[in-house]
Parts: C-alpha cells; sequence; structure tokens
C-alpha cells in the first residue's frame, strides 16, 4: 500500500467517522508535510452553523495553526472529495503544492452536494449572476490599499 492511499484512507475515515456523528457532511481531508499529518479536517457545516466549514477548509486551518504558518508550500491535501470552488480556492490561496482526491463532483451530486451551480456562475460576468454584487465607497477603500502599498512593516502573502 501506497502512502498516498494510507493518507487518502485517513481521509475517508475522518469523513465516515465525524458523518456518523452528525458533524456535518460526508467529506474528509488531511494534510501532510514531509510524511507527516499536520492538518485534518472534517465537514463541519451544520455542527457549528460555518457554511465555510469544509473538511478542505477545516485541515488548512488546522495546519496553518500546527505550523505557525499561513503558507502551506511543500503539502499535500488528501480530499475525500474533489474540492467545490472555495476549498479549491482555499487550497490555492493556501500555497498548497498538490490535491489527491477520492470521490468526484459528480458524485457529490449524485447526493445533493452539487456545486456545478457555483462553477457556472463564477464563469458569467458580474452582471450576469444570481447574487448582485454593487459597488459602493470604492475611493475611501482605495485609500487603505495605497496605505497597505507603502507600510514598511507589512506582511506580504
Amino acid at each position: 500500500m501506497s502512502d498516498h492511499e494510507t493518507f487518502m484512507r485517513q481521509a475517508i475515515a475522518l469523513s465516515r467517522i465525524h458523518m456518523s456523528a452528525n458533524a456535518g457532511g460526508p467529506f474528509g481531508a488531511v494534510i501532510v508535510a514531509e510524511g507527516k499529518v499536520v492538518g485534518e479536517g472534517w465537514n463541519k457545516v451544520t455542527s457549528t452553523n460555518d457554511p465555510t466549514a469544509h473538511a478542505e477548509v477545516v485541515a488548512i486551518r488546522d495546519a496553518c495553526t500546527r505550523l505557525a504558518r499561513f503558507d502551506l508550500r511543500g503539502c499535500v491535501l488528501y480530499t475525500s472529495c474533489e474540492p467545490c470552488p472555495m476549498c479549491l480556492s482555499a487550497t490555492y490561496w493556501a500555497r498548497i503544492d498538490k490535491v489527491y482526491y477520492a470521490n468526484e463532483q459528480a458524485d457529490a451530486a449524485a447526493i445533493n452536494f452539487d456545486d456545478a451551480f457555483l462553477y457556472r456562475q463564477l464563469a458569467l460576468p458580474r452582471e450576469r449572476r444570481s447574487l448582485v454584487c454593487e459597488q459602493i465607497l470604492r475611493d475611501e477603500a482605495l485609500e487603505v490599499f495605497r496605505e497597505w502599498n507603502v507600510k514598511p512593516d507589512k506582511t506580504p502573502y
């Protein structure tokens, strides 16, 4: 058995254990660095009333806390299902090197976890999306961006 299979089985086990305990949906994830698990996550959406508490995001938060850094370069994500758009974006922001997944989008859609709508919405121009977004106070907000740009003690990321 490969290490990849071992880590994926851990992600799948987390999905089963916490789904059975009614923590949330049937999703689990682990993050690995240098052959060791440095982050674990399972879906906590319903148990924490947090729509962003998907397994991958929870695992990213756990790994960042354990490693005391916000950059997860050198890490690999093992997740029981192909990441949704939010989780995929979080994975990019965390700078994770690679993702291994078990179930795919179509498998999730078959049990009513369908993120195809989100992918379609993101591909649309802003004015055609179902979520209305209106820009206001840009000039005031740009002032803060200008301050950030010249801030000598900032932590870039």
